[in-house]
């Protein structure tokens, strides 16, 4: 045995151990700690059997308020599904068209998509605030569902998927059987950018679902908050009502688990290559 190639293969693996570990605890304590009551919570009993009321606690957050977090559940469904959807068709479309198609200053235009892709978002929040109040939309579901559709690094991968998954041949012969430009793009080379638009959906997904300071700046009346807004308006609260702790950690539970699902159900159209055996 070889004691370097050993000792280089343990010290991969106890790294290796540390991340998962790293990775996995805050969310073993989660779900650990949403099933315990306010007594259990302060006595930091997490480990043990006593103060075990999951249900308990999922009935007090769905009545909290008025059952208020259950329309800040269906909010954050509304601004991150649909908003991701649009936002991915968008941004394939657009990194389509500056793949396939030549039109003036379009590498300077990709120039910018790229500059925007190193802008923070907390950056923009002030302007749009200001676009969004001159318009009026400010305190609207607008005002958070609209600058979520438009995504620079989105745009950037569309261009790398529609560089890899759509050949110029196959355009060529949709167009030489008489096929328009928009019936090329929607019958054949959307098919094929089916792994680009998933990917895409997802980036998208998980950034407007935690998205947290667009809604802090835009949004002022509770009912039209996210999840992430109104845990944080409750935890808030906590800090003089107690009993808001429970139902606040039940709820980013919750709140975790739609991103788990998305991404177990979706994964597999990323191995997929759609474009197999496309061309003979």
């Amino acid at each position: 045995m070889n004691p370097p190639k050993f000792l280089g293969r343990a010290a991969v693996n106890t790294v290796v151990a540390i991340s998962v570990l790293y990775t996995l605890l805050p969310a073993l304590w989660l779900v650990l700690a949403a099933a315990k009551d306010r007594d259990a919570l302060f006595g930091s009993d997490i480990l043990s059997l006593q103060g075990f009321s999951p249900l308990k606690n999922l009935q007090d957050l769905f009545a909290m308020d008025k059952g208020i977090y259950g329309r800040w559940y269906l909010n954050s469904l509304l601004y991150a599904v649909g908003g991701a959807a649009v936002g991915a068709l968008v941004s394939i479309a657009c990194g389509y068209a500056f793949d396939k198609y030549h039109f003036r200053h379009k590498e300077k235009l990709f120039g910018l998509v790229l500059a925007a892709v190193m802008v923070p978002q907390t950056v923009l929040a002030l302007p749009l605030y200001l676009l969004a109040s001159g318009t009026g939309v400010v305190d609207t579901v607008w005002a958070v569902f609209i600058p979520v559709l438009f995504n620079p690094f989105g745009v950037y991968l569309g261009r790398v998927f529609s560089q890899g998954y759509v050949p110029g041949e196959i355009l060529e012969a949709a167009r030489i059987d008489g096929a328009g430009e928009l019936a090329t793009y929607f019958r054949v080379s959307l098919r094929m950018l089916g792994p680009g638009v998933v990917t895409v959906f997802l980036f998208q997904l998980t950034a407007i679902w935690n998205n947290f300071f667009l809604p802090m700046v835009m949004l002022s009346t509770q009912t039209l908050y996210p999840v992430s807004l109104g845990l944080y308006s409750w935890n808030s609260a906590a800090t003089t009502s107690p009993e808001y702790y429970p139902v606040v950690i039940m709820g980013s539970l919750l709140a975790v688990l739609p991103l788990v699902l998305a991404f177990a159900l979706l994964q597999r159209f990323w191995r997929s290559g759609l474009t197999a055996g496309a061309v003979k």
